[in-house]
């Protein structure tokens, strides 16, 4: 190609002619993949390739010739225009692949065309360089949101409030309408995402979590299988949720929770205290950026659905199976508000609803409608009200011969007092217990960033952190584990998400509000054993001792033999 544009060059046609030409070339090629489901991964690689080669070539000559381009009429929009694409294309790859580096490479060039301008020069003469702003900012917003760059995502909140209001005012033909609910749904995004954001990432920290190395192994007279999360398709659908572009509050949690924390060892952390939005002062949290741990291992591939039909759930579903490494797991997690019982002739116990109301027959969920792909291991995460009634789809396995399902269920009822967790303010506590398990903690006791000392909040996380590494070390030893549980257990985000599962469940079965109510408590298929514990680590001790940090020990019924004074530890030797 490079040969071809000199040999044009030589025969003496015009520059801008080449250029357009190419420009021509790479739209084309951009609206292909454009159009292709990030799921759809064979073939969205075959594309990537050809299209980023086309881009690379055009952004390459517009640079060499860049002077002669702009004589000829090139516009700074245009280059802009370019620019976007290509950082399109890189998250779009990130998308597909989740590997942090097309992230950062995506957020290297919006960074470039936000600090440049490309898109000021004709932007309120011109209704459509407005919207490519406009569309630029939405893009632009996303990456930072991943990348828990909020000093930017600040600035580009600013702008793009004020720059709907200019457009509403110079372009008074044109309708706005949808971008000021984009401006309204970022700022409710960051005002739930905002609460304890600097403590700890939420992704997968080689410094704070376990390290991979260090996992003990399952006992092969359990299992001679181990397994590895691959890939995950997270979905949700709820009424009035948290969300911004395509991520809800709840898929956006989980996403990071299925990552490593790109800094992996040069990860740093200090701090004394929380200011009023949730940051720290000048001791916060901090990151290494733009510097990646080498050493880490890929993240697993991630779907993300934002309200879909039955049919293309499925048709995700199906396809991603279909693509699934031999060694490895797929992680389903399904978050939805509608909930349904079944129909007459059908003996399965309940459904969930996806959809509106009133199509609950064509866009319900059964558990049946996963057993065509229990061929292959699955681990659903079911947020919902009936989710109990998943609990089918393991017997039905059974019965079949396939791959026995492991399943982590939400609580059927959420605790009462608890409004501040519901899904139009802060998103599931189920899937913050998950995720951010002592926030969660803290949101149950009804406590906010602003109540607390980050002195006291890193002690309890030191604590929490401590006590759940001695229970997965003890739940690997134990003898009556599940072969289900056992073959999974070695995967770091896995065995994460089980023993956060565990306090879960613990902390709900003490506290005192819904105490000896088993509706409020989640449910894990195929159940977990007990395993052997020291005194001070064992789960109620732990509770125990977080509850006297905090000094919300009346919030909990613990039984007789425990006494605080026994458990709750010296803070400074935490």
């Amino acid at each position: 190609m490079a040969q071809q544009q000199q040999q044009q060059l030589n025969s003496n046609i015009p520059v801008s002619e080449v250029f357009w030409t190419l420009v021509d070339k790479a739209d084309k090629k951009f609206s292909k993949i454009r159009d292709l489901p990030y799921y759809q991964r064979s073939r969205h690689d075959t594309y990537f390739c050809k299209v980023f080669k086309v881009y690379t070539q055009l952004w390459k000559f517009q640079q060499e010739n860049r002077q002669k381009l702009i004589e000829a009429g090139l516009k700074r929009w245009e280059i802009g225009e370019i620019a976007s694409r290509i950082g399109q294309l890189y998250f779009g790859q990130y998308m597909k692949t989740s590997d942090y580096n097309y992230l950062s490479e995506s957020y290297i060039f919006y960074e470039a065309i936000f600090t440049r301008d490309y898109f000021r020069e004709g932007l309120f003469s011109d209704v459509n360089i407005a919207n490519k702003q406009l569309r630029f900012l939405a893009r632009f917003l996303t990456v930072c949101l991943l990348l828990n760059r909020r000093e930017m995502l600040q600035q580009l909140v600013n702008q793009l409030k004020v720059l709907v209001d200019e457009c509403k005012r110079v372009f008074v033909d044109s309708d706005f309408k949808e971008w000021k609910v984009v401006v309204v749904e970022i700022g409710r995004f960051l005002k739930v995402d905002t609460g304890f954001m600097n403590v700890r990432p939420v992704r997968y920290s080689l410094v704070l979590d376990s390290h991979p190395d260090t996992l003990p192994r399952v006992p092969v007279a359990i299992t001679k299988r181990n397994l590895k999360l691959r890939d995950a398709m997270l979905s949700s659908f709820h009424y009035n949720e948290v969300k911004f572009s395509e991520f809800t509050i709840d898929t956006f949690r989980m996403l990071q929770c299925l990552e490593w924390d790109p800094s992996g060892s040069f990860y740093q952390s200090g701090g004394s205290k929380l200011s009023q939005n949730g940051a720290t002062g000048t001791g916060r949290i901090s990151y290494i950026q733009d510097i990646a741990d080498p050493t880490l291992p890929a993240n697993p591939r991630k779907a993300i659905l934002y309200r879909p039909s039955l049919t293309h759930f499925i048709a995700v579903l199906a396809t991603i199976c279909e693509e699934l490494p031999l060694d490895g797991i797929l992680l389903v997690y399904l978050s939805a508000s509608g909930a349904g019982s079944s129909g007459a002739g059908n003996n399965e116990s309940g459904c969930i609803n996806l959809g509106s109301r009133g199509d609950r027959g064509s866009n319900s969920i059964y558990p049946s409608d996963f057993l065509p792909f229990t061929r292959r291991p699955l681990l659903l995460i079911i947020d919902n009200e009936n989710s109990k009634a998943f609990k089918n789809v393991q017997v039905i396995t059974e019965a079949e011969k396939g791959e026995s399902v492991a399943m982590l269920l939400s609580p059927s009822r959420l605790p009462p007092f608890v409004s501040d967790c519901s899904h139009s303010s802060n998103g599931s506590l189920f899937t913050m217990f998950l995720t951010a398990p002592l926030q969660a903690f803290c949101l149950l006791l009804g406590f906010s960033a602003t109540d607390i000392d980050l002195d006291l909040y890193n002690k309890a996380e030191t604590l929490l952190s401590s006590s759940l590494n001695n229970w997965g070390l003890a739940l690997a030893s134990t003898d009556t584990l599940d072969p289900v549980w056992g073959q999974v257990l070695g995967d770091p985000f896995i065995r994460r998400l089980l023993i956060r599962f565990i306090f879960c469940q613990t902390v709900l079965t003490m506290y005192a509000p819904v105490y000896d109510k088993n509706e409020f408590l989640p449910t894990c298929v195929p159940s977990l054993p007990t395993p052997v514990l020291a005194p001070s680590c064992s789960y109620q001790s732990v509770i125990l001792q977080l509850a006297g940090i905090f000094g919300a020990t009346k919030h909990f019924i613990f039984s007789e033999d425990l006494s605080p004074k026994n458990t709750i530890p010296n803070m400074d030797q935490l």
